[in-house]
């Protein structure tokens, strides 16, 4: 019997597919380790007996897998196989210099690239089935096999440059994907980032076009080193022909269901409204979420079902219903998984929770968020061309 971490080449569901949800997957992504330290720096201090499993671990995926396969959403899902990606394929987002740069660092066996981000042996072949296995994805749509596709992916990618490694990401996964729509035909695509970090990687693959519209809503954390010198603030909209089309949306910490559902509402469905992509990427990352030890932003499962649903109705105006889903953080071994799920069932347009919350209560005060959304869409409306009126 196939183990959840082995998908056949296609599972068999009951849905059209238009409503069905295509998972890619490739079990030798569970090939990345990056090792053991205090919480993600790799350090041991000497004084502590146990040390935490770097927090982009394989049991985070793990979880995700078998929701999937056993959860109530596995009617609606169908499983397909990854592949790597081909070094050619790479080049599309990045540089062959810093292409060079991971093979060598392979050969050799390990690096350390910045704080947080490890390659050691394994990592390069699971970084090359990411890839590969978003392209897949994004290809499954692109020739008209559904409608929804899903890229269960690791090692994450969007922090991913084209010439830099950061925040635990070698390539950038979402940005290939978004060159091959491109390259097959699709005029504008439109890349929604909810992880709880700046999208900085794929922002800054396409700061300077006009034909990607790249949205990340993200907790204020401002740049983080040499390798982020993004800050994500308002102010950084794209350049050149590009200018308007990067849009930074910078939350107050805890902000929560409530928050995030405004912040959708009132920026991100009138930006998409305006651009009208021919294509979604949905950029989903669980770090955003109540519980998680890398974000503060208190997410639960309805904030993650609600995002879906809204992400789902755009595709429905603007994309023929079609949307790439790519994975990304979330580093709760457990309620990563159910918010996952929850994302899933939005994106689905499923009529009923399929699945309770089993741990998130926080009580909200969104007051100040809406008052910072508010902000941010007067700053848009005097800085952005194509937003001047929404």
């Amino acid at each position: 019997m196939a183990s959840d971490f082995s998908p056949p080449a296609a599972e068999a569901s009951p849905q059209g597919p238009g409503d069905n949800l295509a998972v890619f997957w490739h079990e030798g992504m569970l090939a990345h380790d990056a090792g053991r330290g205090v919480f993600d720096s790799g350090r041991d201090p000497g004084f502590l007996d146990v040390l935490d499993q770097h927090p982009e671990n394989a049991d985070r995926v793990r979880n995700m897998i078998s929701i999937l396969r056993r959860g109530p959403i596995a009617p609606f899902v169908s499983w397909h196989s990854g592949r790597p990606a081909h070094a050619s394929e790479l080049l599309s987002f990045h540089s062959s210099e810093y292409i060079e740069e991971l093979v060598q660092a392979n050969a050799t066996g390990a690096k350390k690239f910045c704080e947080g981000t490890f390659l050691n042996p394994g990592s390069w072949g699971a970084a090359l089935l990411a890839a590969g296995t978003t392209l897949s994805a994004v290809k499954h749509i692109l020739d008209g096999h559904g409608n929804l596709a899903y890229a269960l992916v690791r090692p994450p990618g969007h922090h991913a440059q084209p010439d830099r490694a950061d925040g635990y990401c070698f390539l950038n996964n979402a940005g290939l994907a978004v060159h091959l729509a491109l390259d097959s035909g699709r005029s504008k695509v439109a890349v929604v980032d909810i992880d709880v970090h700046y999208g900085n990687g794929t922002a800054e693959g396409f700061y300077r076009t006009e034909n990607v519209l790249t949205i990340s809503l993200h907790m204020r954390h401002g740049s983080w080193g040499p390798s982020h010198p993004q800050s994500g603030s308002v102010d950084e909209i794209g350049e050149g022909k590009g200018l308007g089309y990067n849009l930074n949306i910078p939350l107050p910490n805890g902000s929560g269901d409530a928050g995030y559902e405004y912040a959708m509402n009132e920026l991100v469905v009138p930006a998409i409204d305006k651009f009208q992509p021919q294509l979604l990427v949905f950029v989903v990352g669980q770090d955003s979420s109540a519980f998680d030890p890398n974000g503060r932003q208190c997410l639960t499962m309805e904030g993650y079902r609600k995002i879906g649903q809204i992400m789902r109705s755009m595709a429905n105006r603007h994309s023929n219903g079609q949307i790439l889903i790519v994975q990304e953080g979330g580093y709760h071994i457990t309620y990563s998984a159910y918010c996952l799920h929850a994302t899933l069932e939005g994106v689905l347009d499923l009529e009923a929770p399929l699945l309770d919350d089993p741990i998130a209560y926080y009580p909200e005060d969104e007051r100040y968020t809406m008052k910072v959304v508010d902000m941010i869409k007067d700053s848009w409306k005097e800085s952005v061309p194509f937003l001047k009126d929404i």
